[in-house]
């Protein structure tokens, strides 16, 4: 298989595992302003620190006010990882692989595509419209997973594509947590309060975990919470189950042997994995959630440069 071809399609699912989580996390900071009538720094800025982007976002705006953050962050062609320019990257790069994925793929990414293309800026008086716009784009990406899953053979490509999505998707439900544990723990006098409880709930809601976290907690704590992202084996927006998944599919790409590795992106994987296999969420809380978890996006990132050198770059 060619490198351009992997990179190509790695980079596409990161792209579009980027913009949904962007919706995901700008739609329900939206639906939270709604309904707690307020519009404040606290709420708005946070996102643009989970997003890594906030030098860019302070040269280029006086205020993190809803409008400028919805704006940055979805449309502003000036920032490279906004949702528009996370789908003009995704179609470019599925555009330079065309023969190898399908053509209901093409054909979703191309709608998704010229629907948005057009969309300068928002209406502040069109609520309903910001709503259905991060809908849209939600449904639109999980319309591009399924077409994936159902229409191309689940061989190299189909791998590569998973790796692009598992690490962007593990990244950015680290980056969540923080956002929550770092940014917005509230104060001593809130802790319990029922604005904490909503923002715990609207973290839930961020990574679409509300429901099968209900299924097995009987209440909503920041252990529970923290404990059911990181740790869970079997949901599929959980740190471990992606890692999990990811080393499953570099065990595919490699050949190797269960009880072996291949190269050195295997071997990150599956040290990083072994050690969230025995760890213990008392443990993380005892040792520092916001140090853990900046850790554990630093070895991501190490993940992700180690699999750019061993598949792409050769």
């Amino acid at each position: 298989m060619l490198s351009r071809v992997a990179e190509s399609v790695y980079w596409m699912n990161r792209y579009m595992e980027r913009a949904e989580n962007y919706s995901r996390f700008l739609d329900v900071n939206f639906q939270l302003s709604l309904d707690l009538n307020e519009d404040s720094n606290r709420q708005w800025m946070p996102l643009v620190y989970t997003t890594g982007d906030n030098e860019l976002f302070s040269r280029k705006y006086n205020s993190p006010s809803k409008e400028n953050v919805i704006h940055f962050m979805s449309l502003d062609t000036e920032n490279p990882n906004s949702i528009m320019n996370c789908l003009i990257r995704a179609r470019e790069n599925a555009r330079t692989i065309r023969e190898n994925i399908s053509t209901p793929m093409w054909e979703v990414i191309n709608e998704f595509y010229l629907t948005i293309k057009s969309k300068r800026r928002f209406d502040e008086s069109d609520m309903p419209g910001i709503a259905e716009f991060f809908k849209a784009i939600r449904n639109q990406c999980l319309l591009f997973y399924g077409c994936q899953e159902a229409t191309i053979s689940h061989d190299e490509v189909w791998h590569f594509a998973l790796l692009g999505r598992l690490l962007e998707r593990a990244d950015k439900t680290t980056r969540i947590l923080d956002m929550k544990y770092f940014i917005l723990l509230p104060p001593r006098e809130d802790v319990g309060s029922t604005l904490d409880l909503i923002q715990w709930l609207s973290l839930l809601k961020s990574a679409s975990a509300h429901e099968m976290f209900n299924r097995f907690y009987t209440r909503i704590t920041p252990k529970s919470i923290a404990e059911f992202l990181i740790l869970d084996k079997i949901f599929p927006r959980a740190i471990r189950f992606c890692l999990s998944k990811t080393f499953d599919s570099l065990k595919v790409l490699s050949g190797t042997e269960k009880d072996s590795y291949g190269e050195e992106t295997e071997k990150k994987v599956g040290v990083l994995l072994s050690e969230m296999n025995y760890a213990s969420i008392d443990e993380i809380f005892s040792s520092g959630m916001h140090e853990y978890l900046d850790q554990l996006q630093v070895r991501l990132n190490g993940i992700a440069s180690q699999l750019d050198e061993t598949y792409f770059r050769n």
